[in-house]
């Protein structure tokens, strides 16, 4: 049954292909070795495969089948990244020592990350979410050809037996791999009115203490009033990890309520709950978490552009917190503050939400344990989809997994316009699939419908953004003034070189020289994204299309303006042959973008073939009423210096398939995802945008 997998498998659908690359059998037939290279197409982010620069991971896989002892190894390792990533993993098929008709499985694995392009904590979690689901699936399919193999009527295979001449080297017996003894249950522990499930965790643990006595039982009033409904093994698991923790922590001990969060997370598997509590309180340690609410105060930049809060509470009185994640300048915020300082804000609003959970435990009589957070994402565009923001995004994604687990109560996302589907195709494989279920995603105005807002939160309290009565005193955002931006080299003193990346590249534009870049299209309806910054002078950005390549590209010498230009380049692809309609098309009105401004937008293509993206000096324009050029633009000349502009840009094709099946449940929203450019600008005094929709 195992080998009828090979060598493709339906029910795993990330395992592609298979080829068997060496194989043995003993003379007898007891032994049989195979080798395969096996096609695995993870399911990571496009743009962590991107940065890794491959689609698929290739893994080779041992089976060795012993029929004289009736076991079969297998072993597999990563030929993909073996360099960076340690990958190794065991699994053995035997007979019960016991019992002949019962087949014994077991499975381990192990992995050594050494380094992987900065992202070594996201590959930890995309590989432990890939065994995990490996595991759950493996008696599904070992089953499902069990069946297969029943319906074609073979029901029995006959035992391997030697060759005569071997019968009497074969009648000495061969041992036994090493099993787990049985776990004898002491009449004691009955007689303390222990269940059977309580007994077997406390004995895969003799160190543990053993709790039963009616001193260790937790007052049922208490658990009621604070705790909720526990079982009784749920209770034992808490008051053993509880007492596990007052003889060996040295520090502050968590709250049962707290305690309680990981041992939830982990399905109260004690062992496991109390590997990632010690590693959350070594972490709070380290890093003053305790303390953050009474010794850190948030700089006023994220007090007045961070557009999140509290606000009142939920039906069910959990605390609740309002996210205006359209409105809040996520780019601003990281160029001005930095990856750290963000992280550190999102670390006080759940210790405060910790705060809170407490408080409306005391008013409402019952345990509160979790938030609700209502995300609304009116005016999301491209400009969140900025990748050192996401960077950032994950990363606090990642801590707040690690050390808040099972505070999320329920998540609203409301107002999800078409370019939802994109961030949350990056974000959601680092989201914990229990927390996921948590979440309700609404398009449009769906969130006024039946089941909608007011099945979870009181028409008294809906903020008055979202057509509800009640003033809501959340921050509303805005563009950060560019004035408050940090500096590279500041950002790189404090180690947080996020803008900076290569992945930005630089370019020089003259008159009479744009800079143009080729992007080829081999499937329709595939979105190109941009992101770039006007970093000197005024620029005209245009988007072409042609169905023949443009001739291979030309770099201008500089010769003519005799300008040298350090770290930009120049790059020319449309002939000056091409005629505009007939070689080639526009299929976005120009932008005029000004200095400093950041721009970012994106192109749902409708045919394949070659588009280009040209940045072009931007003449000004004279007054319209006299032949004598204006005040304002012959000031405007002298700032650009022989007539040369920088640009500083980004571009990503994202293919149709990575967001066409997830589109199809906001077909309702009102926000246009295709063609969306958002153009901002600030100065001393005021900060202002302007957003272009066609």
């Amino acid at each position: 049954a195992y080998e009828r997998r090979f060598p493709t498998c339906p029910l795993i659908p990330m395992f592609v292909a298979s080829d068997t690359v060496n194989e043995y059998k003993s003379e007898d037939e007891a032994i049989h070795v195979i080798e395969r290279r096996c096609k695995l197409d993870i399911d990571a982010p496009r743009l962590l495969k991107k940065i890794a620069g491959v689609d698929y991971v290739y893994f080779v896989q041992k089976n060795s089948l012993n029929r004289r002892e009736r076991t079969l190894h297998i072993e597999a390792y990563n030929e993909t990244f073996s360099n960076r990533v340690i990958i190794n993993e065991h699994c053995s098929y035997t007979v019960h020592p016991d019992n002949e008709d019962w087949t014994c499985f077991e499975q381990s694995a192990s992995l050594d990350i050494k380094s992987f392009f900065g992202f070594e904590s996201t590959v930890e979690k995309i590989a432990m979410k890939q065994y995990t689901s490996n595991i759950k699936k493996g008696k599904e399919i070992i089953e499902y050809y069990l069946k297969q193999l029943e319906e074609e009527g073979i029901t029995f295979v006959p035992r391997w037996t030697p060759p005569i001449a071997c019968k009497s080297e074969s009648s000495t017996s061969h041992p036994r791999r090493p099993v787990s003894p049985a776990i004898n249950i002491p009449e004691s522990a009955t007689k303390e009115g222990l269940s059977n499930k309580e007994i077997l965790n406390t004995s895969s643990s003799p160190s543990e203490p053993t709790p039963g006595t009616p001193d260790d039982k937790l007052d049922a009033d208490y658990i009621k009033r604070y705790l909720g409904d526990l079982t009784p093994m749920q209770e034992s698991c808490l008051i053993r990890l509880r007492q596990w923790l007052q003889e060996t922590h040295k520090g502050k001990i968590p709250k049962d309520e707290h305690i309680l969060r990981f041992l939830r997370a982990r399905d109260f598997n004690i062992d496991k709950a109390r590997e990632i509590l010690c590693q959350s309180l070594t972490w709070r340690k380290q890093h003053q978490v305790d303390y953050i609410l009474d010794t850190w105060n948030p700089p006023q930049v994220l007090q007045d552009y961070y557009a999140g809060g509290w606000h009142h509470h939920d039906k069910d009185g959990r605390p609740l917190y309002v996210l205006r994640l359209g409105q809040m300048d996520t780019k601003g915020l990281v160029r001005a503050l930095g990856e750290e300082a963000l992280l550190r804000y999102v670390l006080s609003i759940n210790e405060e939400g910790l705060r809170r959970c407490e408080e409306n435990t005391k008013v409402f009589g019952r345990p509160i344990s979790s938030w609700t957070c209502l995300v609304d994402l009116e005016g999301l565009n491209m400009r969140h989809l900025w990748r050192p923001g996401v960077k950032a995004l994950l990363r606090i994604i990642e801590v707040v997994e690690a050390n808040y687990p099972e505070t999320l109560g329920r998540l609203l996302i409301l107002r999800a316009p078409r370019v939802f589907p994109v961030l949350w195709t990056l974000v959601s494989p680092f989201i914990d699939d229990n927390t996921r279920k948590k979440f309700l995603i609404y398009a449009g105005n769906d969130y006024q419908g039946p089941g909608g807002l007011l099945d979870y939160i009181d028409k008294e309290i809906i903020p008055d953004f979202l057509g509800g009565e009640c003033m809501c005193e959340v921050p509303e955002g805005g563009l950060v003034p560019k004035s408050l931006y940090r500096t590279a080299e500041e950002l790189e003193n404090e180690d947080i070189k996020l803008w900076t990346e290569t992945i930005y590249q630089s370019a020089s534009v003259f008159k009479g020289a744009p800079h143009e870049v080729l992007i080829q299209i081999v499937d329709a309806s595939s979105v190109i994204t941009w992101d770039f910054d006007v970093c000197k002078g005024d620029i005209v950005f245009n988007i072409f299309h042609s169905k023949r390549a443009p001739q291979p590209p030309k770099k201008d010498s500089l010769g003519a303006h005799s300008i040298t230009s350090p770290g930009g380049n120049n790059v020319q692809l449309i002939d000056k042959v091409w005629q505009l309609g007939r070689d080639y098309s526009m299929v976005e009105s120009p932008l005029i973008c000004k200095e400093g401004e950041s721009v970012q937008g994106s192109h749902v293509t409708r045919w394949p073939g070659f588009y280009i993206l040209q940045w072009k000096f931007h003449s000004m324009p004279a007054c319209a009423t006299t032949n004598l050029p204006r005040v304002d633009d012959v000031l405007a000349s002298l700032q650009v210096s022989s007539h040369k502009c920088k640009v500083m840009y980004y571009t990503e094709v994202i293919g149709s398939e990575d967001f066409r099946g997830s589109m199809t449940s906001l077909e309702s929203s009102h926000s246009g995802f295709s063609q969306l450019s958002a153009a901002t600008t600030s100065s001393s005094q005021s900060h202002s945008s302007s957003m272009i929709s066609r």
